[in-house]
This record gives structure tokens, sequence and C-alpha cells, in this order.
């Protein structure tokens, strides 16, 4: 169902629609004064259009299914003519896109959201490009979002805004006059003041986020990091030990740490496991033992120094050669920046490199694939892995080692390799924590992996599933929302919430 949201009446619902339409609207609203959820983001994982599942669509769609409301954002579309927004209604949410013009995409997103914000946010100084231009097409859009999304906007509305591309949105909504309970929340690190400030114009976007009532962060790190650099930065004065007064504003900062549908995912992997595809991987195999990769094709994920690390192992334990596959799946993105390009380049010359060197006709060490698998076939995938590498050189949190231990069989469990650097090691410390800049380290940790006894093996994916059982994606949400908003506005019982 598609519907302009330009022209709205007084309840902030488009002109014009009737009968089926008005009752999803309402059912949005919520009945006797219970709060609508917002959810706002640079992309809308509409349904039934081939979304990417990304760790920011995994991460919102089942708190939407759970608790209905409206999804916001950009459509993915570019248009000479953006024309009014579309809304998309299915079960109990409706999903709200905007086009963008040309100039729009290329400052506001491949310039300055990823050509500046992204590398700085994950401490790459080295890589941001930074021109004026970007950073007023970054505003312009912000401001932009605000102006269609308030068309729908009503005063009790639960605002939740998320990443770095949207940070100055509570401002702009701000000026406009809404007065609502809006949340930030960064998917990506929070580096330490000392490259924040390197960020140009820092002193105009960073204190941006004053405008929101909660900012949560992945970690107790990022949140010391944002922190300090209230406080050394702008001489912002605590009012607790939660938060900093902005004039006649207070903002809370929190630590709310991503989960995923663990139990859900758990079952999803145990069914995928049989399915054809994983059937066929798993026999082209051979018998040898399989580890797995899946990134996205970005230089914060490490993956060249993960392939050189994979070279080591096969030097420094010869005798296993022969004996493992190692599987990388990364999907390209970003294709239109240069540094995406070159990492593309990079990745591919080490795969031919590595294949040539130590494949036989009969084995080869490292299957590369560019292409993009559903989720059923990456927890089928999981749980056919011996071991998992997830090794970025920096994260927020990264949900796919998170997902690979959810899918594993606790009888016979696979063993989770992990950056210390990603935000996920802060809670699966059972895992094998490695320093992804040291090749020889992580290439001990691969031989261990695949020596563990049975009995190591399961008592480290004990401790880690029940972490992410505890944290699981229903507690992540549930913590944020009861601190941006009194419980009982939100139409659940009132239940003391901790950022963790």
């Amino acid at each position: 169902m598609l519907i302009d949201a330009l022209d709205c009446d007084d309840t902030g619902f488009p002109q014009g629609a009737i009968g089926p339409q008005r009752k999803q609207f309402e059912t949005e609203r919520g009945r006797a004064g219970v709060a609508r959820l917002v959810v706002v983001s640079n992309r809308v994982g509409v349904p039934d259009r081939g979304a990417r599942a990304g760790g920011l669509e995994v991460a919102i769609r089942p708190v939407l299914k759970r608790r209905g409301g409206v999804w916001f954002g950009w459509s993915g579309r570019i248009a000479d003519d953006p024309g009014p927004a579309k809304t998309v209604a299915q079960d109990n949410t409706s999903y709200v896109t905007i086009d963008l013009r040309k100039d729009d995409y290329d400052e506001f997103y491949n310039g300055f959201a990823n050509r500046v914000l992204w590398p700085i946010l994950h401490y790459r100084l080295d890589l941001a490009e930074f021109t004026r231009r970007d950073l007023g097409g970054y505003f312009r859009v912000n401001e932009y979002f605000a102006t269609q999304l308030e068309k729908f906007l009503t005063p009790d509305d639960v605002i939740w805004v998320h990443d770095y591309h949207l940070i100055p949105l509570a401002k702009a909504l701000r000026e406009r006059g809404h007065k609502n309970k809006i949340g930030f929340f960064l998917h990506v690190p929070c580096p330490p003041p000392e490259i924040l400030t390197a960020l140009p114009n820092h002193e105009q976007l960073i204190p941006a986020l004053g405008q929101y009532d909660l900012v949560g962060l992945q970690t107790e790190v990022d949140a010391t990091n944002f922190a300090r650099y209230l406080a050394i930065e702008r001489g912002l004065n605590r009012v607790d030990d939660e938060g900093f007064a902005f004039g006649d504003r207070i903002v809370r900062i929190g630590v709310f740490p991503v989960g995923v549908e663990t139990e859900a995912f758990a079952r999803l992997a145990r069914r995928a496991i049989e399915t054809q595809f994983v059937r066929e991987v798993t026999e082209s195999l051979s018998g040898r033992a399989m580890i797995i990769g899946v990134d996205r094709l970005d230089y914060s994920k490490g993956i060249p120094e993960r392939l050189a690390a994979f070279e080591r192992f096969l030097i420094n334990f010869p005798d296993l050669r022969g004996k493992v596959t190692y599987l990388q799946i990364t999907p390209r993105s970003r294709t239109g920046i240069p540094e995406y390009s070159d990492i593309s380049r990079k990745v591919g010359e080490a795969v031919g490199r590595i294949n040539g060197a130590f494949g036989e006709a009969s084995w080869t060490p490292l299957r590369y694939i560019n292409k993009a698998h559903s989720r059923t076939a990456l927890a089928g995938l999981y749980r056919a892995a011996r071991a998992a590498l997830v090794t970025p050189l920096r994260d927020g949190m990264n949900l796919v080692a998170k997902e690979y231990v959810a899918a594993q069989d606790a009888e016979d469990p696979g063993v989770l390799i992990l950056s210390r650097f990603a935000g996920a090691a802060r809670e699966c410390t059972a895992a094998l924590l490695v320093n992804p800049y040291d090749p020889e380290g992580v290439a001990i940790a691969i031989n261990r992996a695949l020596s563990m006894p049975l009995s190591e093996r399961r008592q480290r994916q004990e401790h880690n599933y029940r972490i992410l059982v505890d944290n699981d994606i229903t507690h992540w949400a549930e913590r944020f929302l009861d601190l941006l908003e009194p419980a009982e506005r939100m139409g659940r019982p009132l239940v003391a919430a901790t950022a963790r």
C-alpha cells in the first residue's frame, strides 16, 4: 500500500486516506495515550524489497515487529524530483521512505557520512577526505529529513534516531518546535576526544547530540569517550553519573550493547543446516573442517590482515594443509568510493596469492565469495563451521560474532575467534580474543580453535550463549526505550532499566 505523506490532517494522518489506511495509522499511534514509536535511520528495511540484512536492520526489525510503529528514512533511490514520501504498511508497522537528489546523495551519503564520519569514527584519520560542500550537504539532508518527518509526527510520538548519518536531526526538529522525547543510538564506535577533534567542524556537529534526551552507545569505552569529549572539549558539567547539562536541557548517556534474536536464530540454524544449499557446501568440503568469515567489504573489517593471518597459519602449521577450508563471504559495498575499490583490489590479490601458493588440484584453501547470502543460508553455514574469523580492526558491535555463537550446536560447537577491538568482545569473553594487527597471534588462534578439545569448546560456547540470551535484541530495545520514555507511556509494565 503506497500513501503520499506530504499532506496530512491535524492528527498527522495523510489527507484522503480512508478505511483500512486510517485504521492502520490509528493503530500505530496507539490507544489511550500509548506513545507511538517512530524509528528514523538513513536506510529503511522495507519488506519484500530485497533489503540487505545488515547490522542495523537486524537490530531494528524485531523491535518494530513486536511493538509496531513507523520506520522512516531514505528509500535508496535517486530522483531528479523526489516528490512526496511513500508509505508501505505491513502488519503493525508503516515504512515511510523518501528519495534523494543526486547532489544530496553525493554530498551527504558518499561524501560527508562515508568519507569523513565513517573513517574518523573508526579511528582512520588517514582516510578522511573533508570538503565544506559535503558538510553542507550533510546538514541540508538532515534538514530535509526533519521537514519530511514532521509532516506526520504527533506530540506523543517517541522518536528513536539511529547512527552517524543523522546526528543533527534532533536539533533540526527542536528548531521546528518539536518537544517529543528523542533518543539517538550510535551503532559504530565513538573514538576518544583526541580523534573526534580531528573532525572538521566537530564543535558544530558533535554538540548537536545535546538535543537528544538519551544518547546510547555500544560499550563502556564508547560512552567514556563521548563523556570525555563533552567534559574536556565543551566544558559541560555532569548532573549525575549518566547526564550532562546542555543549557536548560539534560542529555543522558547509556551503554546498550546491541544483541541478536538469540533463540530464534538458534532455531533457524538448526533448520538451515538441513537445507540443500548448506548440504551441498558441506559435501563439497569432503570432510575438511570449515572456517568462515562474513563481512561487508570495508576497510574497518580487517580482511587483508585476516588473510595475512590465514596465510601465516598455512605456513606455520603445514600438517593442516589440505584439512581445512576457509570460506570468506564478502559482499561489495560503496563501490563509488575509491577507498573501497582499493580494498577490493587488495583482497582479490591476496586471495589469488594464497590459493596459488598453497592450493592443490584437489584442494583450494580459500574460497572468496562476493555474493550476499540470505540469513537462512548464513545461519546454516555458521552452524557447519568449525571456527569463525571475526577480526575487524574496529567495530561498534559486530553481530556476525553473536549470530555465529547463536547458531552453534551445543553438543559439538565451533569456536569464535574474535577481535578485541569489536564491541562484541566485551560480552563474548569466552571467545579466542585476538589482536587483528598480529598475524602470528591470529594464526596461533586458528590452530588452537581447530585442535580445541570438545569439553573446552562446550564450556566456551555455554558461557557466550548465556550472555547472548541475557542481552538479546528484545532486552536491548526495552532498556533503551525504558530510559527514554516512562514505561507506562509505552504501554508496558514499569520495569527498572539499567544502562549496561
